[in-house]
């Protein structure tokens, strides 16, 4: 009888695939990196989705060799995987064009358009969410608007993860999650929404069918199983998107329970019993990945991108101490005060979402002076980074959220400095996890649900997810934080009024 799960997520640089056993420790993970995004003009992502799917194939079998297992020695397998992307596929299921992915924010027209149609409070009552340009369903509409023929031969449309499932299965599936940010989804009653198809013109037909994240919506075909090494036959859940996965992943299942992950975006993400709804859309309220539950969440578009930016531009290129380097970089950071002798950072590099819904944006470094150094402007960009992610903890006390404990994950977990800021600028105390392999861990542990592993998603995290670590806030730092974030509050209104 199997014994192990597999999760697989389709992240944006690259797929990862996590075995784990029935005792929920990981056994074996890898990754595949796919080619870097296209950005042919500014504002634009794209990405090919056959890539994603020749990086889930290597990336499996490189973990089952990696654990020595056999392909019939899984149980079953869980996805996860980047929001919001748009594959179209023609009436023979070959890609019409590259998949607009979670970054692209060329479709403001189409947003303008659509919320002036339906109306923004409506759009709210309907979706949860406002119209963003990050969301699946303007990106269609840009498509049919600006290649009418590209859009002519589109016969199904897909999210990023449930193409690589169709590629695995043949089935064309998503779940509640992940639908979430298509702006297609009644997310309150958990369905896709009429109204808003009807409003938008596009055909229902298009569309997958709806499951809840741990329910088996498929079974690993003869080609998929030649791709990947797993078992034909083999049973597949929906699983989620990776905001909701990754949550699944830290334990972040009941209201109270918080995260703060910091990955190429950031996202501040709480799980509800109730659609909570931000009158004014600054939050996403979507359905969680566990059923009958939601969740409230605040994105930052270039939180670790802002990071990566500056290394790849203005830092160390290569292993210039001969290291790692994001630790050199952080090392000079940390012998930096905090406040960054006052320097700023705002990370709107790629727009931005939470909590000015403006794809506009700009990034600034404010308030530079001589005396500043690189290790200035690194200190600058992680607490202009967790400053990001503290207006949606501002946003969730202004809607009542309950925040019990705060879970880091991603890199500003893996840094002890940037988990000494996130503490400090958040003035509460975080935890770290003693596993935090993101949102491939979630949807393994969806899979494991799915299988009959664990009863429900609740008694597998209660059994799996393990606190290592406690990071309190520094009393005298906390104080300068705020003073900080004031000041930082302050720099989108001018960033906005020289820029336009």
């Amino acid at each position: 009888m199997p014994t192990h799960i597999l999760g697989i997520d389709v992240g944006t640089g690259g797929t990862r695939a996590v075995i784990v056993g029935e005792n929920g420790r990981i056994v074996a993970s890898a990754t595949e990196e796919h080619e870097p995004f296209a950005s042919p003009q500014i504002g634009w992502a794209e990405q090919s989705p056959e890539d994603w799917w020749r990086a889930c194939g290597t990336a499996v079998r490189k973990a089952l060799a990696e654990a020595s297992l056999r392909g019939d020695e899984i149980a079953c397998v869980g996805f996860s995987g980047q929001m919001h992307g748009a594959v179209m596929l023609d009436g023979s299921d070959e890609i019409v064009r590259p998949a607009l992915i979670w970054c692209d924010v060329r479709t403001e027209k189409q947003c303008h358009e659509l919320t002036e149609k339906i109306g923004a409070e409506e759009l709210i009552l309907l979706t949860s969410n406002p119209a963003l340009p990050n969301f699946t369903l303007t990106k269609f509409l840009w498509v049919r608007e600006n290649e009418p023929a590209n859009w002519k031969r589109v016969r199904s449309v897909m999210l990023p993860k449930d193409y690589v499932r169709f590629r695995l299965t043949g089935g064309r599936a998503t779940d509640m999650a992940d639908a979430s940010g298509t702006l297609m989804l009644d997310v309150a009653r958990r369905r896709w929404s009429d109204e808003v198809l009807q409003a938008a013109g596009v055909e229902k037909s298009l569309l997958p069918q709806l499951f809840e994240s741990p329910e088996i919506c498929g079974k690993v075909s003869a080609r998929g199983a030649a791709a990947t090494g797993v078992q034909q036959g083999t049973p597949v859940v929906a699983g989620a998107g990776d905001q909701a996965a990754g949550a699944v992943g830290m334990g972040i299942v009941a209201p109270g329970a918080v995260s703060a992950t910091i990955g190429t975006s950031g996202v501040v993400f709480a799980a509800t019993d109730r659609p909570a709804l931000d009158p004014k859309g600054r939050l996403h309220t979507f359905c969680h990945a566990v059923p009958g539950r939601w969740h409230v969440m605040g994105v930052t578009q270039a939180a670790g991108l802002s990071l990566r930016w500056f290394r790849d531009r203005f830092g160390i290129g290569g292993n210039e101490n001969g290291g790692d380097p994001y630790e050199s970089l952080t090392t000079e950071a940390a012998a930096v005060a905090p406040g960054s002798d006052g320097l700023l950072w705002a990370p709107y590099l790629m727009g931005e979402r939470t909590p000015h819904l403006d794809p506009n944006a700009r990034a600034a470094l404010m308030g530079l002076s001589a005396s500043h150094t690189r290790g200035h402007v690194v200190r600058a960009i992680l607490e202009g980074v967790a400053f990001s992610l503290r207006d949606s903890f501002t946003l969730f006390a202004e809607m009542g959220v309950p925040v019990r404990n705060i879970r880091l994950g991603g890199g500003g977990a893996r840094s002890s400095l940037w988990r000494q800021i996130q503490a400090d600028v958040y003035g509460r105390e975080v935890e770290i996890l003693e596993a935090e392999e993101g949102a491939a861990y979630g949807a393994a542990i969806l899979a494991g649900v799915g299988a009959g592993v664990w009863s429900s998603v609740d008694a597998a995290c209660s059994e799996v997810v393990k606190v290592a670590q406690r990071v309190a806030p520094q009393p005298a730092v906390v104080e300068r934080m705020n003073a900080s974030y004031a000041a930082y509050r302050r720099m989108y209104p001018a960033i906005v009024s020289v820029l336009g």
